[in-house]
C-alpha cells in the first residue's frame, strides 16, 4: 500500500512510539485514567459486599468463637477500608506511573522471610503468609488464563507505545498479577483472622478480577482507536499445541516480532481442512484400514454423485419424523451415517450400470467428512436426542453441498454452515418443558424438511432458510426477554426485601448485644419494629432521616430498661417515655396495627415503665412478663410477613450456609473455579432423574447475594443457586454446562482429534 494513502491516525507498525514523545506519553496516560477509573469502581463495588459476607458468616458459625472473629473483622474492615482503597490506589497509581516514566517492574517470585527455629508465632506466621500466597498464586493464574485473550491484545498494544519493550502478563500494570500484589500489600493495613482475609481476597477475585474484561477490552478500544495495532488478533491455534497468534505483531527491544502473524478465520479454516485431508491420506493409507474394492471403470463425476445422492435425499424425504412425545432411539439413524457411502456406491452402479470400486480422492474426503461431522452430532451431548435424530437426516443434503461448493468447510459464514450452527444452537435450549405447544420442534423439523424435500442444486436455498430460523428466533427472543425481565425483577424484590429484613435484624442484634431485655420491650423489637425498619429501608432507603430516627428508638428503647436507682436517672427515663410513646404510635401506624391495638401495648408499657421507676401500680393493671405479652399484629403485608417472628427465628436462617473455603471438598472446589467464570447467556442442563432434564439459561446474577438465576428458552424461571449450591448440584451429576461455541467448530476439532488418535495408534510399532 502507498503510504502516502495511508491515514493519518494509522500507527506504523514497523516503527515503535518513544514513550517520552507526546503522542506515546499521552496515550499512556490515557490507559492511567481508564485504569484508574474502572479499578477505583471496582474496589468500592467490593467493599459494599464485604460486610454482609462476613455477617453471613458470623451468622452461621460453626461456635461463639469464630462468630466472634467473623464480628470483629467486619469492625476491623469499617475501620480501614479507607485507608485500605487508598493504599491499593496509590499503589497502582505508583505501578503506573513508573511504567510511563519507564521504571517498569520485573517479574519476581513473591517470597517469605523463613521464620526463625522453634518459634510458634513466627511458624503461624509463615502458615498464613503461605495460605495468603497461594491464594494470591490461584487468583492470578485463573484470571491469566480466563483473560488470555484480552490481555495479550493489551500488552502488544502496550509494547508498541513502550518504544517496543516487551510488556508480558506479569509485568503489565494493570496484569491480574501486579493488581493482586497490589492489593496484598494494602491488605496489610488490616488486622484481622487470616478465615477474614481469605473471604475479602474471595471477593476481590469475584468483585474486581471478575470485571477485569472490562477494563481491557475498553483499553484496547481506546489504542485500537489511537491506531496502535488496530488488526491484531489473537486467537489460539488448533495445531501444534496452544499458542498465541496475532496480525500486526508488536516490534521487539532487540527488533524482533513478539507476535506471530496468524490467518483470518477463512485461512485457519483452510489449514484446518488441509490437515484434516492429510490424516484422511493418511487413514486410507494404512493397511489395516480396508479399501474399497477395486472394479473397472472410471471414478465417478461430480455430476454422477449429485445424481445419485439426489436419489437417496428423496428416500430420506418420505420417512416420517417421529413426534417429539415419541422416545426415539439414535441407534438406527447412526447405522444409517455409518453406511452412506456403501449405498452411495450401490446407487452409482445403478445408475452407470457398474458399481464404481473407487471415488476421487477429494470426494472420498468430503464424504468421509461428512460422514463424521453428522456421527458427532449423534454423539453431542449439548444436542437432545430428539433433536440429534432430527438434524442427522440433513446429512444427505449437506453431503450434496459440500461436492456442489467446496468452500462449506473452508468458511465459517458459508450460508450452509451458519444454517446448521443456527440448528444446533436453537435445538440446544429445547426441552419438552419449554416447548410444550411444539413450535420449535415444528419450525426445526419443517426446515429439515424443506431440505430434504426441495434442495436440488441451488445453495441460496440455505439463505433463505437462514433467515426463517433467525427470524422465528429472534421473535421468541424478544418474548423470552420481556418474560426473563419480569423473573429478575421478581427475584430481585425478593432480595431487596431479604437484605431489608437482614439489615434491620442485625442492627437489633448489635444494638441488644449483651443485654438481657424484658421479653415485653424484646418482643416490640423483634416483631413490631423489626417490620417498620423493614418497611423504612425498602420505602425511604438506608441513608434516610426516617431510618436514623427507627434506629434512635431502639437505643431509646432499650437504655429505657435500664436499672432505676437514682433521682437523676428516674428523671432521664421520664424524659424518654414521651419520645417512645411518639415514635411507637407512628411505627406500628405503618405495620398495619389498629388503634385499639395500639393503646393495649402502649398501656402494657406504661405498666412497665411504672414498675421500672418504682410507682404502685393497681393489681388489675399489672400484665404478666411472658413473650406473649405483646398483642398480636393484625395481618400485616404479606412482602414482610417473615418478619413477624421471634428474634431468635431470625438468628437460626434454615438457608444452608456455604462452608469455610478449607472445609469445601476438592471436587466441589473445582466446580466452584468454573461456576464463578459463568457469564449470563450460558446453558445448562439439569436433570433430577435419568427421564427428565430440563434446558436453562444463566439469565442474571445478583449484584446482592450472588446467586445464579436460571430461565428456560420461553424466559420462565427454572431454578436459582449460589455458586455453591450449583457447584455441588455439579459434582453430584445433576447438572452440566453445555458448550457455547459453535456446532461446526466443535465438529472439527473432534474430527481433527478423533484422526489424530488413530493416526497415533496406527503408526505404533507395537
Amino acid at each position: 500500500m502507498n503510504p502516502a494513502n495511508e491515514p493519518s491516525n494509522i500507527v506504523n507498525l514497523s516503527q515503535r512510539l518513544d514513550p517520552a514523545s507526546g503522542r506515546g506519553g499521552d496515550l499512556l496516560n490515557a490507559v492511567r485514567s481508564i485504569a484508574s477509573r474502572r479499578l477505583q469502581q471496582y474496589i468500592g463495588n467490593m467493599f459494599e459486599h464485604v460486610d454482609d459476607a462476613l455477617f453471613d458468616l458470623a451468622e452461621k458459625a460453626e461456635n461463639n468463637a469464630a462468630q466472634m472473629h467473623y464480628f470483629d473483622g467486619m469492625r476491623e474492615v469499617r475501620k480501614r477500608r479507607p485507608v485500605i482503597e487508598r493504599t491499593f490506589l496509590a499503589q497502582v497509581s505508583r505501578e503506573l506511573n513508573d511504567f510511563v516514566s519507564g521504571n517498569r517492574t520485573t517479574p519476581q517470585s513473591s517470597s517469605t522471610p523463613a521464620p526463625q527455629a522453634g518459634s510458634i508465632e513466627l511458624s503461624l506466621v509463615a502458615d498464613n503468609e503461605l495460605e495468603e500466597s497461594l491464594a494470591i498464586t490461584s487468583m492470578i493464574g485463573k484470571n491469566e488464563t480466563r483473560l488470555a485473550r484480552d490481555l495479550f491484545a493489551v500488552n502488544q498494544r502496550l509494547s508498541v507505545i513502550c518504544g517496543g519493550a516487551k510488556i508480558e502478563d506479569a509485568t503489565n500494570p494493570i496484569g491480574p498479577a501486579l493488581l493482586a500484589q497490589a492489593f496484598r500489600q494494602s491488605m496489610r493495613e488490616l488486622s484481622a483472622d487470616m478465615r477474614v482475609k481469605l473471604i475479602i481476597y474471595k471477593l476481590f477475585d469475584r468483585y474486581v478480577m471478575a470485571s477485569l474484561d472490562e477494563l481491557y477490552q475498553e483499553t484496547n478500544a481506546e489504542l485500537m482507536r489511537a491506531g496502535v495495532l488496530p488488526q491484531l488478533r489473537h486467537e489460539v491455534l488448533r495445531q501444534g499445541g496452544a499458542s498465541a497468534a496475532a496480525t500486526g505483531g508488536a516490534t521487539g527491544a532487540a527488533g524482533d516480532v513478539t507476535a506471530p502473524m496468524a490467518a483470518d478465520d477463512s485461512e485457519a479454516s483452510a489449514e484446518l481442512l488441509q490437515t484434516l485431508r492429510t490424516l484422511f491420506g493418511a487413514r486410507r493409507a494404512h493397511p489395516n484400514v480396508p479399501l474399497s474394492a477395486i472394479a473397472h471403470g472410471p471414478l465417478p463425476t461430480a455430476n454422477e454423485l449429485i445424481g445419485a445422492l439426489s436419489v437417496l435425499q428423496s428416500q430420506a424425504a418420505t420417512v416420517p419424523v417421529a413426534p417429539m412425545t415419541t422416545a426415539v432411539s439414535t441407534l438406527d439413524i447412526t447405522q444409517q451415517v455409518l453406511q452412506l457411502k456403501e449405498q452411495l456406491l450401490s446407487q452409482l452402479g445403478s445408475l452407470r450400470g457398474q458399481r464404481p470400486g473407487q471415488i476421487a480422492t477429494m470426494d472420498e474426503d468430503t464424504i468421509d467428512l461428512v460422514g463424521m461431522l453428522f456421527e458427532f452430532i449423534l454423539e453431542d451431548r449439548n444436542l437432545p436426542s430428539q433433536m440429534q435424530v432430527m438434524l442427522a437426516r440433513l446429512q444427505i443434503p449437506y453431503l450434496k453441498a459440500a461436492i456442489l461448493d467446496r468452500k462449506l468447510f473452508a468458511h465459517r459464514q458459508h450460508p450452509a454452515r451458519r444454517l446448521l450452527d443456527g440448528l444446533a444452537d436453537a435445538a440446544k435450549s429445547w426441552s419438552e418443558e419449554s416447548d410444550r405447544d411444539g413450535r420449535l420442534h415444528d419450525t426445526i423439523k419443517a426446515i429439515v424438511e424443506r431440505l430434504l424435500q426441495e434442495f436440488d442444486d441451488d445453495m441460496t436455498i440455505f439463505d433463505r432458510l437462514n433467515a426463517e430460523l433467525q427470524q422465528f428466533q429472534d421473535a421468541n427472543r424478544r418474548r423470552a426477554e420481556l418474560a426473563e425481565q419480569r423473573v429478575a425483577e421478581s427475584t430481585r424484590g425478593r432480595e431487596k426485601l431479604e437484605q431489608a429484613r437482614r439489615r434491620a435484624a442485625r442492627e437489633i442484634l448489635n444494638r441488644i448485644g449483651d443485654n438481657v431485655l424484658p421479653p415485653l420491650i424484646h418482643g416490640v423489637l423483634s416483631r413490631a419494629w423489626a417490620n417498620y425498619m423493614v418497611l423504612t429501608i425498602l420505602r425511604k432507603g438506608e441513608e434516610s432521616t426516617e431510618f436514623r430516627e427507627a434506629l434512635r428508638f431502639v437505643d431509646a428503647f432499650i437504655a429505657s430498661t435500664k436499672p432505676v436507682r437514682t433521682p437523676e436517672a428516674k428523671r432521664d427515663l421520664r424524659q424518654l417515655l414521651p419520645g417512645i410513646e411518639r415514635a411507637l404510635r407512628k411505627g406500628l401506624t405503618n405495620v398495619a396495627f389498629q388503634d385499639a391495638d395500639i393503646e393495649r401495648l402502649l398501656s402494657q408499657l406504661l405498666t412497665y415503665y411504672r414498675q421500672q421507676l418504682g410507682e404502685a401500680v393497681p393489681a388489675a393493671e399489672q400484665a404478666p412478663q411472658t413473650s406473649d405479652s405483646t398483642p398480636s399484629p393484625l395481618p400485616i403485608p404479606e412482602s414482610i410477613q417473615p418478619l413477624a417472628e421471634s428474634m431468635a427465628d431470625l438468628e437460626d436462617d434454615p438457608a444452608e450456609a456455604e462452608p469455610e473455603a478449607a472445609a469445601i471438598a476438592p471436587e466441589v472446589r473445582e466446580q466452584l473455579e468454573l461456576v464463578n467464570t459463568l457469564k449470563p447467556g450460558t446453558w445448562l442442563e439439569f436433570n433430577t432423574d435419568a427421564e427428565h432434564f430440563e434446558r436453562a439459561k444463566l439469565s442474571w446474577i445478583s449484584p446482592m447475594s450472588g446467586r445464579y438465576l436460571f430461565v428456560n428458552r420461553r424466559g420462565l424461571k427454572v431454578a436459582d443457586y449460589s455458586p455453591y449450591e450449583l457447584a455441588t448440584v455439579m459434582v453430584e451429576g445433576r447438572a452440566r454446562i453445555l458448550a457455547s461455541n459453535a456446532l461446526f467448530d466443535r465438529a472439527m476439532d473432534a474430527i481433527v482429534d478423533r484422526l489424530s488418535h488413530e493416526d497415533a495408534r496406527t503408526s505404533d510399532p507395537e
